[in-house]
């Protein structure tokens, strides 16, 4: 579990770089630098999590407030590898090669989720780019993966290709209806690679968590801040991403009458 986590923090640390470069002029390689004075940053000061306490989360040069993101990413996504590692730790003691094709590819899939619930709060919006890879990627699992995210060659049902279409729906329906101010394109475009992911009856779970974290957050917000209002945008990617990973990790069915 320690070398899981650790090893999903490192990843984290390098998911931050996606979300502040991503639709930006820069590439994803060279060297950090900090994005006020431009000081390339020393090795010591990108040792993830622990750099940002050190420095007591200001830059050693300029002294700018360096953002809570990168540590909340970093051990965000620790805690998802975790928890992958636990979900699928019987496998490894089963087959090793299987454990690692399993285990790598919803790490990926769940780190693209990551860097779309985090640039959607950042700029209440999500970059097609992500929610295509997502899609082609959840597409290609559906004949590799089965209902239990373990490794298993299969034809997929009807009901498994229906199921990103037709969760998209309703919230491209939303947005039409209500041209953008209920909810975004962009959510109705993640719907389709998370409704591949899950499966049917699982994405209808994991939508179900997100109206309702999304509405108890939201309501909570309202009251407790004066920069929210009733009628203040609220980025709904990161409920629907939580919902998916809750109901992927503990295997949830909430509509259990209808489990497809």
């Amino acid at each position: 579990m320690i070398f899981f986590f650790c090893l999903g923090v490192i990843i984290g640390s390098f998911l931050n770089v996606v979300i502040y470069r991503i639709n930006t002029k820069k590439s994803l390689g060279g060297r950090s630098a900090c994005m006020t004075c431009q000081n390339k940053l020393s090795w010591y000061e990108l040792i993830p999590v622990f750099s940002f306490f050190a420095l007591m989360g200001r830059c050693k040069i300029c002294k700018t407030k360096i953002s809570i993101q990168y540590p909340l990413v970093e051990l965000t996504s620790g805690l998802i590898f975790v928890s992958l590692f636990i979900k699928f730790q019987d496998i490894l003691f089963i087959d090793v090669f299987n454990f690692i094709f399993v285990f790598t590819y919803y790490a990926f899939m769940f780190s693209i989720l990551l860097v779309i619930s985090t640039y959607d709060i950042k700029h209440k919006i999500i970059p097609d780019q992500l929610s295509l890879m997502l899609a082609a990627f959840a597409f290609i699992g559906m004949f590799f993966f089965n209902a239990h995210g373990y490794f298993v060659f299969h034809i997929p049902t009807l009901f498994d290709f229906m199921a990103g279409v037709a969760v998209s729906l309703p919230f491209a329906l939303l947005w039409l209806v209500s041209r953008g101010t209920w909810m975004g394109l962009g959510d109705a475009k993640l719907a389709v690679g998370l409704g591949w992911l899950l499966g049917f009856s699982r994405i209808l779970s994991a939508t179900a968590i997100a109206f309702w974290s999304g509405a108890i957050i939201g309501i909570v917000l309202v009251i407790i801040s004066k920069r929210y209002k009733m009628r203040s945008e609220i980025p709904f990617a990161p409920y629907l991403v939580f919902g998916s990973f809750l109901v992927f990790i503990l295997d949830l069915y909430i509509f259990s009458f209808f489990q497809i």
